[in-house]
């Protein structure tokens, strides 16, 4: 075949940096609006008295709300009982106060109880950073309510409580964890450490850990009885005893939070807090303790947390004892809402605190030092509205206190401002704090300090809190001004890299040092300089302002790119005389409001299913009437399987499990690869001959044979798991067995033996569609198999439609090895990169949610959570897999370069990412704030994928596909 011509342009360099700029950038968005930088070394205070001796916080983690409160909040379950926590309900009722406590994103296990315990909101960036291994989490670098007490006695999980032990001051947090790489999910059972009291209990959930928890704490205070130590220890002052029950989490995962096991947990969480409450009662007798029952996150009606839906950031909180306030009748007007009026507690006052606040409410009651990173605000220090505490001293305390406040606050906004200062070129202060009073002639921070102190002095209890109140916000918006003080830098950066990358991926699509005419080559050197100037000033500038290390790495590509930019253009851009500028400019108004459409379906779902129809149904209307005419049928099918997929996007998101969805999956698997097995068999016979058709047939019948295996072995995994008996040990080996066996990782993971050989396109395609076929059963909740048919169908109808429709032919299934040609682009091209795109964004959001647990369990019973991140992430990655390889097959038909497509949707993509990254929000709902991250970060890694995958999906064609060779400049 005739050689293309040399190119200046190195594909796999593009791709390799396509995929290192961004996954280096998915992080700009935490830098830009979330950075919380930790400061040391700051003076401690507390307000010299304490409301009580002891402090006991019990945290239900993942307890909803309005689940613990609501009057039969389990409606579908056949004797539910109309109060599921009567306890606690009546603790809110008749001796405390209650309301809901509002965590932010991300809504985990880590930044809850960080924001709990410590008071300060951690990076959002720190749920993916903070584990040291896959059971724990590294250590809390800033103050915390425990390091701040005389003892801590803490109970529960190994992921949260070592964190606090190991960053407090050695010895004054004691731990007592159970071992949780011996709990069995699908059982809820603990395999180890398992006491009488457990015992008695049900061994079908994670009530367990609960029990547990409870369980030690009685050993506590009996081995107290015997340990004239640990006595004193106990009976001091500032004593911290925390429990975790983390059953509620691992129950919600497992089974749901409307589910009976969850309302089941729920019932033991009230059980096993009016036993500490007795216990703690009869060990001290004295009266003279706090007690404060919260939770970190709630949890999604489909069992999952870390994002800002309501359900996961509204969570309960019931504080009583010693120091705090009974209940007060409701205020004018109410403080109830929609989401409480069902709680049967509108008689009463709700009052709502942020997450953070609990710290100042903890710090206050116990009399200890306030942890120096708090961000928390003391319910109590309006005056205008009631708070939680019942103080001693009466208004004086609360002014006292909330002195405190406004000076934890002010000390911290200092320390930043002063760090701040020190380090940025041209400072410009936040003026609210740093304006100078005309009367004081010192900053109104300190004028306002000095003014409250007068305040107090003077008794005017009231005017010190409302003064207090004024200086905490502003000291407040002092801290969100530091922290977002580099944002426009950062996002001239990001802006000025991710146009730069557009353009330079535009020099690979229209090639224009290919096919410029030979000139003299101008003086590059100024471009050179100018390049490495730039560079290297901004290091300058970031090395003595102490920028983070991100910061040297972010400013390098967009120099990069726009310096092999100007390169070009200097040497002379090139135009290419074919293209039509209407047709151009027609293809880029479909391109802007084609990528707004799929921008707006982050948030929409049904414009999904709107595209579908679009593309199915419209783009074939616009076809040359004699291909129409030709190819009736192939445009029927096209729109059928179109309508078919675009089925799914409008499905519920939320779905429970379906054997018979699952099985009605795996048939259709079955369906599809045997009727599309007879056609391509066939023409394997006439193109390789009689023996690579046995050969393949044998192979498809194998993956038959494995997809029957996995069907019966799914269907009797759920069977077992619904009905608690636990996933049997035969059904584990036989899960992981059957989809990785030596026989299936020839045609799941490599896909053919003797590819060359006995390989045509199509036959590859098949084998990995059947090869990926068991994971889609055994990984599936409900309807996952169904959409993976109806995806790869689009999808290779797809390779057939465009190559008819721009052949004028239908492609031969089998390698072809026509000439190759030099690739021109075409406006055209633009319309079938965004149908790749397309195709990469619903292969996400297609399918409704995939990130439930319950298919995981067929798989894994021990808590891995690596384990789990890694199956739920390989079950979204396969059908990239599909889409990478009939990209491939579509270059190859179509004679283009390897990766065409995507390079020119790679140049489209960059718009909605500039776009979503400008509307990540910092503010307002943390619903609101939470979709904006994800939506940015799913694109991100969208294009991560297709650009990796992409590559991998013209290695596994390559076998079948013989390209001519190109020669590099």
């Amino acid at each position: 075949p005739k050689m293309l011509p040399r190119t200046h342009y190195n594909i796999p360099k593009l791709l390799t940096l396509g995929l290192v700029f961004h996954y280096i950038y998915i992080t700009t968005p935490f830098d830009c609006y979330f950075t919380n930088e930790v400061v040391h070394g700051m003076k401690s205070y507390n307000v010299g008295h304490a409301e009580s001796k002891r402090l006991v916080l019990i945290v239900g983690d993942g307890l909803r709300a309005d689940l613990l409160f609501n009057e039969n909040a389990f409606p579908t379950i056949p004797n539910a009982p109309k109060v599921v926590a009567p306890y606690l309900k009546s603790i809110a009722e008749t001796r405390g106060a209650f309301g809901i406590s509002h965590a932010r994103v991300p809504t985990e296990s880590r930044p809850g109880h960080v924001a709990i315990i410590g008071g300060m909101y951690e990076d959002i960036s720190t749920v993916t950073k903070a584990r040291k291994s896959p059971l724990t989490f590294i250590k809390v670098d800033f103050d915390s309510l425990f390091n701040r007490s005389s003892h801590t006695f803490t109970f529960g999980s190994p992921d949260i409580l070592p964190m606090f032990a190991d960053g407090a001051t050695p010895g004054k947090v004691k731990t007592w964890c159970y071992n949780k790489a011996n709990l069995d999910y699908t059982k809820g059972k603990l395999l180890q450490y398992v006491d009488a009291l457990s015992l008695s209990l049900s061994r079908t959930d994670a009530k367990f850990l609960d029990t547990w928890v409870l369980a030690r704490l009685k050993e506590l205070f009996q081995n107290a009885t015997s340990d004239a130590e640990l006595d004193a220890q106990l009976r001091s002052n500032k004593v911290i005893l925390f429990l975790h029950l983390i059953g509620l989490d691992n129950t919600g995962h497992s089974y749901r939070p409307h589910s009976r096991e969850y309302m089941d947990n729920i019932q033991v969480v009230d059980g096993i807090v009016r036993e500490a409450e007795n216990l703690i009662n009869e060990f001290y007798n004295d009266q003279n303790t706090s007690f404060v029952f919260t939770a970190d996150h709630g949890m999604s009606a489909i069992g999952n947390h870390g994002d800002g839906d309501p359900d996961n950031t509204r969570t309960p909180l019931i504080a009583w004892g010693r120091g705090i306030r009974g209940p007060l009748p409701d205020s004018t007007p109410s403080s109830h809402d929609s989401y409480s009026k069902s709680w049967g507690l509108g008689k009463l006052l709700r009052r709502d605190v942020e997450q953070a606040d609990l710290a100042a409410l903890m710090a206050s009651l116990i009399g200890i030092d306030w942890p120096v990173n708090s961000v928390g605000v003391l319910p109590d220090v309006d005056p205008t509205q009631p708070g939680y505490l019942f103080p001693g001293l009466g208004e004086e305390s609360l002014a006292r206190l909330a002195f405190v406040n406004a000076k934890v606050i002010t000390q911290q906004y200092t320390a930043k401002h002063e760090l701040k200062k020190a380090r940025v070129f041209n400072y410009k202060p936040f003026v609210a704090l740093e304006g100078a009073d005309a009367t004081k002639n010192q900053p109104y921070r300190l004028a306002n300090l000095t003014n409250i102190e007068n305040f107090i002095q003077a008794e005017d209890w009231r005017a010190a809190r409302l003064a207090s109140a004024e200086l905490i916000r502003m000291g407040l918006d002092g801290l969100h001004y530091l922290q977002t003080y580099d944002r426009l830098l950062i996002r001239g950066i990001v802006t000025f890299a991710y146009l730069g990358w557009a353009v330079y991926v535009s020099l690979y699509v229209l090639r224009p040092l290919d096919f410029a005419e030979r000139q003299e080559a101008p003086r590059t050197v100024y471009v050179h300089v100018t390049a490495m100037i730039t560079l290297i000033g901004f290091w300058i500038i970031f090395t003595l302002q102490h920028a983070p290390s991100m910061f040297y790495v972010y400013i390098a590509f967009p120099c990069y790119f726009w310096h092999q930019i100007l390169l070009q253009a200097m040497a002379g851009l090139y135009v290419p005389h074919h293209i039509s500028f209407l047709n151009l400019l027609v293809s880029v108004c479909m391109a802007l409001v084609a990528t707004e459409a799929m921008m707006i379906a982050y948030t929409h779902r049904f414009i999904w299913s709107i595209c579908f129809i679009c593309v199915g149904f419209v783009w074939p209307a616009t076809w040359p009437h004699l291909i129409l005419k030709q190819h009736f049928l192939l445009a029927s099918v096209w729109g059928f399987l179109c309508l078919s997929a675009a089925v799914f996007p409008i499905l519920p998101v939320q779905r429970s499990e379906s054997l018979p969805a699952i099985l009605m999956g795996g048939f259709l698997i079955l369906a599809c690869g045997g009727v599309s097995a007879i056609w391509i068999l066939n023409d394997v016979e006439r193109v390789k001959g009689k023996k690579s058709r046995q050969t393949l047939a044998s192979l498809f019948n194998i993956q038959a044979a494995l997809m029957v295996s996995i069907m019966i072995i799914t269907a009797s995994s759920v069977r077992n798991l619904q009905g608690k008996r636990g996933l049997p040990f035969p059904n584990q080996v036989l899960g992981w067995i059957v989809p990785v066996q030596p026989v299936q990782v020839v045609s799941s993971v490599l896909a053919f033996a003797s590819r060359v050989s006995h390989h045509t396109p199509f036959s590859v395609f098949l084998a990995y569609f059947l090869g990926f076929g068991p994971w889609f059963v055994i990984l599936s909740i409900s309807v996952e198999g169904l959409f993976y048919v109806a995806y790869s169908s689009v999808l290779v109808i797809w390779v057939v439609v465009e190559s008819t429709v721009r052949l004028g032919r239908l492609p031969s299934a089998a390698s072809v090895t026509e000439e190759s040609k030099v690739y021109l682009f075409q406006p055209d091209d633009l319309r079938m990169a965004l149908f790749f795109l397309f195709f990469v964004q619903v292969g996400f959001f297609g399918a409704g949610n995939s990130f439930y647990l319950e298919p995981v369990y067929r798989l894994i019973t021990i808590y891995s959570p690596f384990s789990v991140a890694g199956l739920i992430i390989f079950k979204v990655v396969a059908p990239y897999i599909m889409l990478a390889m009939a990209s491939a097959l579509l270059n190859h038909f179509l004679s283009f370069p390897p990766c065409s497509i995507l390079v020119i949707s790679l140049m489209l993509s960059n718009g909605m990412t500039i776009a979503l990254f400008f509307d990540v929000h910092d503010t307002g709902s943390w619903l609101t704030i939470g979709q904006s991250i994800m939506s940015f970060c799913i694109m991100s890694y969208l294009l991560l994928w297709s650009t990796g995958i992409c590559a991998i999906g013209e290695y596994l064609m390559s076998g079948a596909i013989v390209r001519t060779s190109v020669k590099k400049a």
